[in-house]
């Protein structure tokens, strides 16, 4: 009887060992996780996705139900590997030759995020809306595989960018102009421009999407219109606009000219009547002694100053 017992102990006790680790995989329902916590979540279930790996093979990883949507993956890599070859195509990332790790590790794994419709749950960004599921790419050492919680690895590209590709984008708002965002591991928020064929670039790990403002005004049809005609190379337009602007540029600085030439005159002709009137004021006030002769009065002059002397006393 007590064989019995203790074996059937035993039993319950190896059963409850076993249902351990699928328990704590498992996330109760409607629970409030950030996204650095989600981070830690999504590399355990990355790494549980390893069974006899190979280098350089991706290996999708299994979320439970409460995050359902989200897509894992994970690839194991040489360091040495990744520096010279990059790797030509991760899911939507491109890395190139020349990324090198801090601290320095012998292997790696890179673990791969597709947020899908949870992007604005775990990412939200206020004014904005998201034209692409947020993307994310992380490293971690690769020497234990069964290890959980592993603090990341900060991974650079020294010679050219990683690229992102993003195949699917939502339809644009008319007046939006889509632009790259980026969310670094300490919560920063970057915007840059977004390249041909829907594609975005970083030097670092971390989250990617496309955004456009939500709240973006439309073009006014004028504005439109105008757009239009310069795509179009309406050529002759364009040049008659020029000499437009050139005739009237020219037109003002003549103008001005004139103006100017008209002051100066003007001044100089005021300047000239002043003196003439100060010259007719000054002969208008010197006063004559009036003489009677006859029944007339003339005027008359006082005398000279000097009186004529006689050279010679010399009479005929």
């Amino acid at each position: 009887m007590r064989v019995g017992t203790s074996f059937l102990a035993l039993l319950s006790l190896l059963s409850l060992l076993l249902s351990l680790p699928f328990s704590s995989a498992q996330l109760p329902p409607n629970t409030d996780i950030s996204s650095r916590a989600l981070d830690a979540i999504l590399q355990d279930f990355a790494f549980k996705a390893f069974v006899r790996p190979k280098t350089g093979i991706p290996y999708d990883g299994q979320v439970p139900r409460s995050l359902t949507g989200i897509r894992v993956s994970a690839m194991r890599l040489r360091s040495g590997s990744l520096r010279t070859r990059g790797v030509k195509r991760y899911k939507e990332f491109q890395i190139p030759i020349g990324v090198v790790e801090q601290p320095y590790v012998e292997r790696l794994v890179l673990v791969y995020h597709n947020l899908g419709n949870s992007s604005e749950k775990f990412y939200p960004l206020p004014g904005y809306s998201y034209l692409a599921p947020v993307l994310g790419l992380m490293s971690y050492s690769g020497a234990n595989l069964s290890a959980s919680e592993l603090p990341e690895l900060d991974i650079r590209a020294s010679e050219k960018p990683i690229l992102i590709k993003f195949p699917h984008l939502k339809s644009t708002p008319s007046g939006s102009v889509p632009k790259c965002v980026y969310f670094d591991l300490h919560g920063s928020v970057q915007f840059d421009i977004l390249l041909h064929g829907n594609v975005c670039s970083t030097v670092q790990q971390g989250h990617f999407s496309i955004v456009v403002e939500s709240n973006a005004p439309s073009p006014a049809p004028t504005a439109v219109a105008v757009a239009a005609d310069f795509g179009k190379g309406d050529g002759k337009r364009n040049k008659d606009k020029v000499w437009i602007i050139v005739a009237s540029l020219v037109g003002g600085c003549l103008l001005l000219i004139m103006l100017s030439l008209l002051v100066a005159k003007a001044r100089r002709t005021k300047q000239g009547m002043k003196i003439q009137q100060l010259e007719w004021a000054a002969e208008s006030n010197e006063t004559l002694q009036m003489a009677s002769i006859g029944g007339t009065k003339a005027p008359l002059a006082v005398g000279t100053r000097t009186r004529p002397t006689i050279e010679n006393d010399y009479v005929p």
